[in-house]
């Protein structure tokens, strides 16, 4: 299951409605360290984890980037009732994904 894509200010809008967990991926199109986070957390969500993900363009996400201080790519953030509660840069493997996103 693919992971769905959305826009700044749509991010925003899901953000402020949400009080549960939920996990972004910022990401760009062209690294491949990128496409293999993406892909990992395809399998984490694949075997039932239930936080909704999606997933953002940096490049097009500069108030997010800024707000929440992302130093580079890939980063998941995983948020709580809107609050990044953590940020992760390296992609262990879908095994740790699962169990941060559980």
């Amino acid at each position: 299951m693919a992971i769905k894509e959305l826009e700044e200010a749509a991010l925003f809008e899901r953000i402020q409605s949400s009080c549960g967990k939920a996990g972004i991926l910022f990401f760009t199109p062209l690294c491949g360290t990128c496409m293999v986070g993406e892909r990992m957390l395809e399998i984490a969500e694949a075997t039932g984890v239930s936080t909704p993900l999606y997933k953002i363009n940096i490049n097009y996400a500069p108030k997010l980037r800024d707000q929440w201080q992302i130093a580079s790519v890939p980063c998941l953030v995983v948020l709580d009732g809107g609050v990044p509660l953590r940020k992760e840069y390296a992609m262990q493997s879908a095994q740790h994904l699962y169990a941060l996103l559980r």
